[in-house]
């Protein structure tokens, strides 16, 4: 059973804003200042507050299409895939609403791509920034290692267990070849 188009564009779309989040960290700390990292990192509270509503969106979607997914398989792996799910998601919520509640916390104005969402000028709250001092970047890394242990995952079972998993989120069944065909040894 393959995902439905809703899914698997929240999944992908999310996934390349993701890529820009970890990227433009990643200038941030190997360039330092620089016009590159000012542009990238300057679109991380915007991208960041998208990738929130859209993490609720797509729990949302799947609690409602809850009947209708792919299920985990039975045993220790399926049990596994849960956890990885679950964790992911959760670190997905978590990472940006420890970076809204700061944000709100300093009291400065919240307006993710120019659009005005709260005013600033508010009394400074250190008790709301805490958290997300502490645990924001943290956190960011460790969703980071989720994810790249998700895609090491999906590898193994195109490439080794070769159960479908692949085409169930991906491009379909012919988009990334099988290990031991003609086209996957290229």
């Amino acid at each position: 059973m393959r995902y439905g188009l809703v899914s698997r564009l929240l999944h992908w779309g999310m996934a390349l804003l993701f890529l820009w989040q970890f990227a433009g960290m990643a200038v941030r700390l190997t360039v330092g200042r620089s016009p590159v990292t000012a542009f990238m990192v300057g679109s991380h509270v915007s991208v960041g507050s998208l990738l929130f509503v859209l993490v609720l969106a797509r729990g949302a979607w799947s609690l409602l299409n809850l009947r209708r997914r792919p299920r985990h398989a039975a045993g220790l792996a399926g049990q596994a895939a849960r956890l990885g799910h679950l964790a992911l998601y959760g670190l997905m919520l978590a990472v940006p609403a420890l970076a809204l509640l700061r944000h709100y916390g300093s009291g400065r104005a919240f307006a993710p791509f120019g659009l005005p969402l709260l005013p600033g000028g508010r009394e400074r709250i250190d008790a709301l920034m805490a958290p997300a001092d502490l645990a924001h970047g943290l956190l960011a890394w460790m969703l980071l290692a989720a994810v790249a242990g998700h895609v090491v995952m999906v590898l193994v079972h195109h490439r080794v267990w070769r159960d479908g998993t692949w085409a169930r989120m991906g491009g379909g069944a012919a988009s990334l070849p099988a290990a031991g065909t003609e086209a996957g040894r290229r």
